[in-house]
């Protein structure tokens, strides 16, 4: 199932995706696509419905991030060999973790604000990981079981304020719109693997990241199963894998967000997200 939400800022509904391309409200199934409702049972309620017999959503809808009322915004740094080289760094012995504020949480397509005193402003296309069942020292053998399924996330990145400004990333990780989420969410049955997923981010029209999550340093299952051992994972957390090579602190020159830039970022499979920027209030 391709599940989404849907409707104005702070007032969205949950959605599915049907076969067509169509919204169908899932107001009368489920409260919003969180917590409980991204169970396996809730999840196997849901795929038992019939999309035609929901109610069809008219129009062309603002589309929110595809899960609400996310508990923790977890990131995982340095997770792609070929973009730690292009980084400077070396390859973590395990997993690298930060938060993000979930104050960033936006959806697929509102504008992105760069924050004020930005210099820096970074783009990173990212395969987002929806929890869907507690996860608490969980195996690399059953981490993957605790997966509602899987989504695009921007883990956008203001690189002086992460790296020059005293104490962790979170500073440069954490401003306003700084964490597109969807278009859907996607739930595990329909990726059959999630290492091999091409994922690709263009800014004004140039790609400048074109990778896959083939080339991730700790996969899936070993990064739920690494988090549940510091603490439990919960339903509606997202975990935010790494990205691949072709950010703008890796080009040369060095090439950074600017007002009036237009990104484009998708995984396949997952949906595509369209982001104007522009300068913060």
């Amino acid at each position: 199932m391709k599940l989404l939400r849907y409707g104005p800022t702070g007032q969205e509904k949950p959605g599915l995706m049907d076969g067509n391309g169509a919204i169908r409200d899932l107001s009368g199934e489920v409260g919003d696509i969180a917590g409980a409702a991204l169970s396996d049972d809730s999840l196997a309620r849901l795929r038992a419905i019939d999309p035609a017999t929901l109610p069809l959503v008219e129009g062309d809808p603002r589309i929110g991030a595809c899960v609400g009322q996310v508990g923790k915004f977890i990131c995982i740094g340095l997770n792609y060999a070929d973009h730690a080289a292009e980084s400077g760094m070396d390859l973590p012995a395990e997993p690298v973790i930060f938060f993000k504020a979930t104050s960033a949480i936006i959806g697929p397509n509102d504008t992105v604000e760069i924050p004020r005193n930005s210099v820096k402003t970074d783009w990173e296309v990212e395969l987002g990981v929806v929890i869907g069942k507690e996860a608490k020292y969980v195996s690399e053998e059953d981490a993957l079981d605790h997966v509602a399924g899987y989504c695009v996330v921007n883990d956008l990145s203001e690189r002086d304020f992460q790296l020059h400004r005293s104490g962790q990333w979170v500073k440069g990780k954490s401003a306003d719109t700084f964490g597109p989420i969807g278009p859907w969410l996607v739930t595990r049955d329909e990726v059959a693997d999630p290492q091999n997923l091409p994922m690709y981010l263009e800014v004004n029209g140039h790609r400048y990241q074109d990778g896959s999550t083939k080339t991730m340093h700790f996969g899936v299952a070993t990064v739920i199963s690494h988090l549940s051992q510091f603490m439990s994972l919960q339903p509606g957390d997202v975990i935010s894998t790494g990205t691949p090579p072709g950010v703008g602190m890796g080009q040369d020159p060095q090439t950074y967000l600017k007002p009036g830039d237009k990104m484009e970022l998708g995984i396949e499979g997952l949906g595509v997200q369209r982001q104007d920027v522009k300068a913060s209030a």
